[in-house]
């Protein structure tokens, strides 16, 4: 196991999330091509993911970020809605819409021209929140880290669109 799958072990075992010995093992560790997974990147366990629908836990370390994407129609398929449950911690979404006076996240150094959507929400424990298919949006952990519970449509990862061209939808081994 690496050193990214035992801390994202950690977080889910200190939110009460118990995973089996095979789920634990399966933990993938996406730093999403560019090698600066305590900035960019996340931790998922995906629980199932059919033709019809998916759950995941996405576990960020503090500050982590996904980067801004949106996932995009397929053939008759109107793209992936989902919906983020906030489990642990705090996790600042931002999507379409209104944009925010400040921003209570800030995008990795370096990659603040491939954030362009900056409409606030704001999720704490039990607080959830549903985007809609094809829908520009990016996240961020809070200063403790955040776990995220992600119920959706089928998740065809492979045809997400990131606004930034140097993102490669991938798992490290470290």
């Amino acid at each position: 196991m690496t050193a990214a799958q035992t801390r994202a072990n950690d977080y889910l075992q200190r939110a009460g999330i118990v995973l089996t010995p095979q789920e634990v093992g399966k933990i993938e560790v996406a730093d999403l091509g560019l090698s600066e997974l305590e900035k960019t990147g996340l931790c998922l366990v995906i629980y199932i993911n059919t033709d019809r629908y998916c759950a995941k836990e996405l576990i960020l370390f503090p500050r982590q970020t996904c980067p801004e994407h949106r996932h995009p129609p397929i053939g008759n398929d109107p793209g992936k809605e989902e919906t983020f449950r906030c489990r642990q911690g705090t996790v600042y979404l931002y999507v379409e819409g209104e944009p925010a006076a400040n921003l209570s996240a800030q995008p990795p150094a370096g990659s603040e021209n491939y954030y362009t959507v900056r409409h606030e929400i704001e999720l704490h424990p039990g607080e959830q929140y549903t985007i809609p298919p094809n829908t520009l949006h990016w996240f961020q952990a809070g200063n403790e880290g955040a776990i995220v519970s992600e119920f959706s449509s089928t998740s065809r990862d492979e045809f997400d669109i990131f606004t930034d061209p140097r993102i490669r939808r991938a798992t490290v081994v470290e």
